[in-house]
């Protein structure tokens, strides 16, 4: 989609990024708390960040949704920043290997001689997610396994993560998008979770912890079952 004259052109964005990359530099090496920064130390920040994003968008907040889009993309620069200095990548770098992957995950937008894989046809969403399927395994080489077990996501997250992979058929490709009934049923479901939250707390039980070990115990399940 071509940008309105009021968004500026590629120039102005060119311009912008090499600026804040101008800045991310500047700051670690003169202010003494961005300094002393590392990767592990960073990415508490950068998963609240994304939680402060996930709210503005909630929320509908255009102005707040700018703002925490901005704090997002300095957690990007200032962590490819970090792996420059260790010399495993670059912002650059980064960018044009994501820029590839989206080329290759999509054939039926980009031809089979610029993407990799064979374009099927394609007409939902559910047909873009099972190309994706196929070609992170076919053409990637990687294990749907990786796609789904990994623990360090929430545990809500996590758990669904699971149930899709125990029940391919079940997953929709946007669920969110294709419910018409979306604002009734996250009603229902966030009473349904409250209450399961006011028992878990009444009874001494962590929920995330509850939650992560049922997961995790059927993660192995299926991994036995033939999941890696």
């Amino acid at each position: 989609m071509a940008r309105s004259a009021e968004e500026g052109g590629p120039d102005d964005l060119a311009r912008a990024l090499d600026r804040l990359d101008e800045v991310a530099r500047t700051l670690r090496v003169e202010c003494p708390w961005d300094r002393e920064q590392t990767a592990r130390s960073i990415v508490p920040h950068t998963v609240e960040e994304s939680y402060e994003l996930a709210e503005a968008v909630a929320v509908d907040d255009p102005e707040a949704i700018r703002d925490e889009l901005g704090d997002v993309l300095f957690q990007v620069v200032f962590l490819s920043l970090l792996l420059e200095e260790r010399g495993e990548g670059d912002l650059a770098g980064i960018t044009t290997q994501l820029t590839e992957k989206l080329i290759r995950r999509h054939p039926h937008v980009y031809p089979p001689e610029e993407g990799e894989g064979v374009t099927e046809s394609i007409d939902t969403a559910e047909d873009v997610r099972r190309q994706w399927d196929s070609i992170k395994t076919g053409v990637e080489g990687r294990s749907s396994e990786r796609d789904w077990r990994k623990p360090g996501l929430p545990a809500l997250v996590y758990a669904t993560k699971v149930q899709w992979k125990a029940d391919p058929s079940d997953r929709p490709a946007n669920g969110p998008a294709s419910n018409p009934e979306l604002d009734r049923d996250e009603q229902e479901v966030g009473e349904e979770l409250w209450q399961l939250v006011e028992r878990a707390r009444k009874s001494g039980v962590d929920p995330e912890i509850a939650l992560r070990r049922i997961a995790e115990a059927r993660a192995a399940e299926l991994a036995e079952g033939g999941g890696e």
